[in-house]
């Protein structure tokens, strides 16, 4: 795969559990569930995006956590949750001796880190839950399901992380893992573009807001173009039903391939913040020529044909099949834009995906004078 084409898919999905979050308490909340037995589970990691989610699912659960990282993100997010200070590079000592029911490792990014903590963390625990990427499979031309093969990379002892690194990285970090735990005892996850409140990408979040602001809004391939997402709580969700449920195996988590387009984003998003947009759609080949696709302008959206067509397509049969629910994108993009408008004008003033004012200007001037 070439470095455009990988960067491309890579770049879009990379680093979801390292950001700030200041999402609200209730924002994880899902659907009630049947009280497990309850379960003493270690998060490596807990406090960006999608931990914090995991925490409290599991705590409504009546499950007990603890934290391990490096204390330097949203330190304060849990005062009443035991943190263990260390640091995944070389600095596992606080976890030993120490016994847990479920491990869930949503911060594993270098195979030698995952490697390091799921040796160790075998003899005390009964269950490692690793949190993926559907960046992990090596083509993106087509369909894809958990079967597909994956990306390698020639040599192993690579430990940068970057939009050429990464998914290949993720599928030796899942290798390492598994090599550690017997496959009962072994699941992981593979979230796509994840979305929702406490998003600090803004990837899915650019659509919706930049809807709310009405007007012509450059819009990217055609509205039949797919789209596919996961909301953070239904990954939340699904993830401690794992651990309560004792779910091994490999599950993409994301919505159903087909359903939900650009279109219907557009309509969702018109229908939840009641403004009106005049969509201009752009090629394709505009898009490619105006270096949209290799920038990533058009976050969460991958052409509908050719080298990155399956960038929509991927299957989500084994997660519903075991119990993962999705639910509706109106609901993600309603939840979104409320925690959106708690946050400060400094947070507000720059979104950290899509195009800028200035830079959808210049584009939509371009569009206009090539559709003249």
């Amino acid at each position: 795969m070439t470095n455009s084409r990988r960067d491309f898919i890579k770049a879009g999905l990379i680093g979801a559990a390292a950001a700030t979050t200041g999402l609200p308490e209730s924002a994880s909340a899902g659907p009630e569930h049947s009280q497990p037995e309850a379960l003493n589970i270690l998060i490596l990691g807990g406090t960006g995006f999608i931990g914090p989610h995991m925490v409290r699912e599991a705590l409504r659960r009546g499950h007990s956590v603890t934290l391990f990282n490096r204390g330097r993100t949203n330190s304060a997010l849990f005062p009443d949750i035991e943190t263990i200070k260390g640091d995944r590079n070389n600095g596992l000592d606080g976890l030993k001796g120490r016994t847990w029911d479920a491990v869930i490792d949503n911060s594993g990014y270098v195979p030698r880190h995952v490697q390091d903590s799921a040796r160790l963390l075998a003899a005390s625990s009964s269950h490692y839950l690793f949190i993926s990427t559907v960046s992990v499979y090596n083509d993106f031309s087509k369909d894809l399901d958990e079967n597909s093969p994956l990306a390698s990379i020639d040599d192993e002892t690579i430990e940068e992380v970057t939009g050429e690194s990464y998914g290949a990285l993720k599928a030796l970090c899942e290798q390492k893992a598994a090599a550690e735990y017997a496959a009962d005892d072994y699941t992981v996850i593979r979230p796509t573009y994840i979305a929702g409140p406490g998003d600090h990408t803004d990837r899915f979040s650019y659509w919706p807001i930049r809807t709310r602001k009405g007007g012509e809004m450059l819009w990217p391939g055609r509205p039949s173009d797919l789209i596919q997402i996961v909301d953070v709580r239904d990954l939340a969700n699904f993830t401690i039903d794992c651990l309560d449920r004792k779910i091994a195996g490999v599950y993409n988590a994301v919505n159903s391939a087909g359903p939900y387009t650009a279109g219907k984003l557009l309509e969702d998003s018109q229908a939840i913040t009641a403004t009106q947009v005049e969509p201009l759609w752009a090629s394709e080949e505009f898009a490619y020529e105006q270096g949209l696709v290799a920038s990533g302008s058009f976050p969460t959206w991958h052409p509908g044909g050719g080298a990155l067509a399956g960038g929509g397509l991927f299957g989500a049969t084994a997660s519903v099949e075991a119990g993962c629910h999705y639910r509706a994108p109106r609901e993600t993009i309603r939840d979104l834009l409320a925690w959106w408008d708690t946050l400060g004008e400094e947070r507000q003033g720059k979104l950290r995906a899509g195009l800028s004012a200035e830079r959808e200007a210049e584009v939509i001037a371009a569009w206009k004078a090539a559709n003249e």
